[in-house]
C-alpha cells in the first residue's frame, strides 16, 4: 500500500476508530457520500480555475484534478449502480463549512486558506481510503483494493494544494496551517449528529 506517513504526520489526529466501526457497518451512506465528496472536488476546481485565470499552476494542477476527480466520482458511482443502492440525496456535514469559516476575505490570503483547505480535505480523505482499505478486506474485498488505489491521487492532491498555497502566500503559511489544522482536529473527533464521509463521531 503507497506510504502515507507523510499525511499522518501532516494531521493532527488519526481517524476515531469509532467512525471507522460505523462506516464499515453503513457502506451504502459511505459510497453516496464519497461520490458526492468527488463531485465537489471536481467542482471547486473547476471554480477556482475560473476564479484565478491568470494563476498559471493552478490553471495546470486543477485541471488535473478536476478529471481525476470526475472519473473517480464515475468508478464509485458505478460501485453504487452494482449494489443496487439507492443514489440518494444527503444533507451535508459540518466538515467543510466550518473550516471554510477560517478563510480570510482579503486576496491573496482568501485563495491561499482555499488552497489549504483543499489540502486538508485530501490529506483527510486519503488517510480515511487508508484507514478502511484493511476493515473492509473481508466484507468488501473489491472496496478496500479501490480504496488503496486512490492512495495515490489523493497524495498528488494534497501536495498540490499546498503547494499552491505556498507559491501564492505574501508569507510564510505555518500559522494558518495551525489554525485549519486544529479546527480540523477538533470536527474529526467531536461528536456529530450526521456520518459522512468527512464528518465526527457518530453519536448514534
Amino acid at each position: 500500500m503507497t506510504d502515507i506517513s507523510h499525511i499522518n504526520d501532516f494531521l493532527y489526529c488519526a481517524t476515531p476508530d469509532s467512525w471507522l466501526k460505523y462506516a464499515i457497518e453503513h457502506v451504502d451512506i459511505l459510497l453516496i457520500d464519497h461520490a458526492k465528496c468527488e463531485k465537489k472536488a471536481a467542482s471547486t476546481a473547476l471554480s477556482l480555475m475560473f476564479k484565478y485565470p491568470q494563476r498559471t499552476s493552478l490553471q495546470v494542477k486543477m485541471a488535473q484534478l478536476a478529471r481525476e476527480e470526475i472519473l473517480h466520482f464515475e468508478q464509485v458511482f458505478e460501485k453504487i449502480q452494482q449494489k443496487g443502492i439507492d443514489y440518494a440525496l444527503l444533507t451535508p456535514s459540518r466538515y467543510a463549512a466550518a473550516l471554510r469559516k477560517l478563510a480570510r476575505d482579503n486576496e491573496p490570503d482568501k485563495l491561499v486558506d482555499f488552497c489549504i483547505l483543499g489540502g486538508i480535505i485530501e490529506a483527510r480523505s486519503c488517510e480515511r481510503f487508508a484507514s478502511l482499505a484493511p476493515l473492509l478486506e473481508a466484507s468488501e474485498p473489491e472496496l478496500a483494493r479501490y480504496y488503496r488505489y486512490l492512495l495515490n491521487s489523493e497524495s498528488r492532491h494534497f501536495e498540490d494544494y499546498l503547494a499552491l498555497a505556498r507559491e501564492y502566500s505574501n508569507s510564510d503559511i505555518g500559522e494558518q496551517l495551525d489554525r485549519f489544522l486544529a479546527k480540523e482536529a477538533e470536527l474529526i473527533q467531536s461528536p456529530d449528529d450526521v456520518f459522512r464521509f468527512h464528518s465526527g463521531v457518530p453519536r448514534v
